[in-house]
C-alpha cells in the first residue's frame, strides 16, 4: 500500500491552479491576501446560507437574528456580502468594490475580526476581468456541506498557504511550517486539554493541527485555551482568519506585535508550547533586554536569538506538566558561541530535554539548512534520561525540491517516543537511543543525535570481501580515467577562448 503523503491532496489543486491566474496581475503579497480573502468570505458566506436555509425552514423567524449564528460559531453575513450577491457582481467593473464592502460588512457585525479582512480588491492593480473570473471559479465549489465537510475550507486555505510558502521562497518560511512538521509536533505533545500557545505564530498552523488532533481522538476542541503572537501584521491577520474559519477562539492580542520586545501573555504558564521561530536571526535586541527575567540560564547572544527562543518558551511553561515542541537549526545543538553552550549546559542539567529529533533536508520551503525539534517539559516521565533519534533518512521527495513525511513516518516518529516515556524504548544503531544526562556530559552537553545513536549496520549482501574490494576498485580506477578525461576536455575549450589553467 503506497503511504499517505501530507503534500497535495484533493481539489485544492485544481482550486490552486484555477486561482493562479491572479498570479502575474499582482505583486506575490498582494495575491496572497486577494485569495486568502476570498476563501474566507466564500466559506463564512456558504457557512451562514446554509444555517440560514435550516432556520428559515423551522419557520420560526430567527433567520436574521445574529445570536442564532454566533451560539454555533457562525458568522452572520449581512445581505451585501453573501456570496450570491457577489457572484452576480462578478462580471461588473464594480466587482472590487463590491467585495471591499462586503469584508467592511462583514467586520462591523463581527467585532473579532476588526481591521482583519483585506479591504484591497477595488485596487486599480488589479484586474477586475480577471478577478471576476476567480470569483466565478470559487461560486462552483461549495466550502461548507454540514459536518462531515466542516474542514474542506481549512483544507483549501492550508493548501493555499503553503502553495504562497512555495512561491515566495525564503520570504514564505514567516507564515508557513509545512505540515507533516506540525503534525509530527502535535502527535509527540498530544495537546488534548489546556492552554496551547505559540510565540511566533505565523499563520496559525500549529493551532489548527492540535484542533484537528482533539477532533480525531474524539476530544472537544473548547478544551483547548489557544494563545499566539505574531510580529507581522499580514500574517496576523491570516492567523486571526485562520481561526475564525475554523471556530477557534483564539487571543493573538489586540495587532501584531514583537514578542521579545512585548510579550502580550506576560503571565501565561502553558501546558503545550509550539513553534518554529525565525532559524538564527540576529540583531532581535539582546542589548535591550540584558536583564529581563526570561534568561534563566544565561543572556543570549545578540547574534543568534535561539536561546531566546527557547528560554522564552521555558519562562511560559506550566511549572507542573509545561511541555515544549520546536523547531530550530541544528546549530542550536552545539553551538558554544557568546555562552550558548553554558545556556545548553545548564538547561540540561535541569533535566528538560525529553528528546532531540534530526529532521531530512529539504522539509521547509523557506531554508535549506539541517534543523531539528526539540522537545522539552517540565517534570518529564524518564527522569535524567534523553531520547534522541535520526529521522534524516525518513521521508519520500515528492517533487523536485520538497521532501515530506508520510502519515507512517509520524506514526513512528511519535510511537519511538511514546515507548521511550513508557520506558519500553530499546536503542535501534542509527535510529534511536535512550541516553543518560551523565552521558551527555561526557560528549561536552552536544544534543546532535548522530553522536548517540551511531551508524545502522549494513546488511551483509553475500558478497565475498576480496571481491568487494576488487569491484569497488575497479569502478573508482574508471571514474578517474573519466576525470582525466573531463579535465582534459574543460583544458582544450578554455585555451580556445584564450585562458590557460595554471
Amino acid at each position: 500500500m503506497a503511504k499517505k503523503s501530507n503534500a497535495n491532496i484533493g481539489f485544492e489543486n485544481e482550486l490552486w491552479n484555477a486561482a493562479d491566474s491572479l498570479r502575474g496581475h499582482i505583486s506575490a503579497s498582494e495575491y496572497r491576501k486577494v485569495i486568502v480573502g476570498l476563501i474566507f468570505l466564500k466559506y463564512v458566506s456558504d457557512a451562514f446560507e446554509e444555517k440560514y436555509q435550516q432556520l428559515l425552514a423551522e419557520g420560526d423567524g430567527f433567520e436574521n437574528d445574529p445570536d442564532a449564528y454566533s451560539e454555533e460559531n457562525i458568522f452572520f453575513v449581512p445581505e451585501i456580502a453573501r456570496w450570491q450577491f457577489i457572484a452576480s457582481h462578478a462580471h461588473s467593473s464594480e466587482i472590487g468594490t463590491v467585495l471591499d464592502e462586503a469584508m467592511r460588512e462583514i467586520e462591523d457585525d463581527n467585532p473579532s475580526l476588526d481591521n482583519v479582512l483585506p479591504q484591497i480588491y477595488a485596487s486599480p492593480d488589479l484586474d477586475k476581468r480577471v478577478l471576476g473570473e476567480v470569483v466565478d471559479i470559487f461560486t462552483n465549489i461549495n466550502m461548507f456541506e454540514g459536518s462531515e465537510e466542516k474542514d474542506l475550507l481549512g483544507r483549501a486555505y492550508e493548501y493555499c498557504i503553503e502553495q504562497f510558502a512555495a512561491h515566495e521562497g525564503k520570504r514564505g518560511g514567516e507564515f508557513y511550517t509545512p505540515t507533516s512538521i506540525v503534525k509530527t509536533i502535535v502527535e509527540i505533545l498530544k495537546p488534548f486539554r489546556g492552554r496551547v500557545y505559540d510565540p511566533a505564530c505565523g499563520s496559525g498552523g500549529m493551532f489548527a493541527q492540535s484542533a484537528k488532533f482533539v477532533e480525531n481522538h474524539s476530544g472537544n476542541i473548547s478544551n483547548l485555551s489557544i494563545f499566539g503572537q505574531e510580529s507581522n501584521a499580514d500574517t496576523w491577520k491570516m492567523a486571526k482568519m485562520n481561526m475564525a474559519i475554523r471556530g477557534i477562539d483564539a487571543n493573538f492580542g489586540e495587532h501584531q506585535e514583537n514578542t521579545f520586545y512585548n510579550d502580550l501573555h506576560p503571565t501565561l504558564k502553558a501546558n503545550y508550547i509550539m513553534a518554529n521561530p525565525p532559524f538564527n536571526i540576529s540583531g532581535w535586541g539582546a542589548d535591550k533586554l540584558k536583564d529581563d527575567i526570561r534568561w534563566k540560564y544565561g543572556t543570549p547572544p545578540d547574534g543568534n536569538a535561539n536561546y531566546a527562543w527557547i528560554q522564552h518558551m521555558i519562562h511560559h511553561m506550566d511549572p507542573s506538566n509545561g511541555k515544549i515542541g520546536l523547531v530550530l537549526a541544528n546549530g542550536s545543538l552545539s553551538s558554544t558561541t557568546k555562552g550558548e553552550g553554558d545556556i545548553r549546559q545548564k538547561i540540561i542539567e535541569d533535566d528538560l530535554i525529553e528528546g532531540i529529533i534530526a529532521l531530512p533536508s529539504n522539509l521547509f520551503y523557506s531554508v535549506t539548512i539541517p534543523a531539528c525539534l526539540w522537545f522539552i517539559s517540565k517534570n518529564k516521565k524518564q527522569k535524567g534520561k534523553t531520547v534522541f533519534i535520526d529521522a534524516r533518512n525518513m521521508g519520500e521527495m515528492v517533487d523536485r525540491k520538497h521532501r515530506d513525511f508520510s502519515d507512517e513516518d509520524i506514526k513512528k516518529l511519535a510511537d519511538t517516543f511514546e515507548a521511550f516515556q513508557n520506558g519500553e524504548l530499546e536503542d535501534v544503531k542509527g535510529f534511536c537511543a535512550v541516553v543518560n544526562t551523565s552521558e551527555i556530559a561526557k560528549q561536552d552537553y552536544i544534543l546532535t543525535p548522530g553522536r548517540y545513536v551511531g551508524i545502522a549496520e549494513q546488511e551483509d549482501d553475500g558478497e565475498p570481501f576480496e571481491e568487494k574490494m576488487d569491484r569497488l576498485t575497479s569502478e573508482l580506477s574508471e571514474l578517474f580515467a573519466k576525470s582525466h578525461e573531463l579535465e582534459g576536455e574543460i583544458r582544450e575549450r578554455l585555451e580556445a577562448i584564450g585562458f590557460e589553467i595554471k
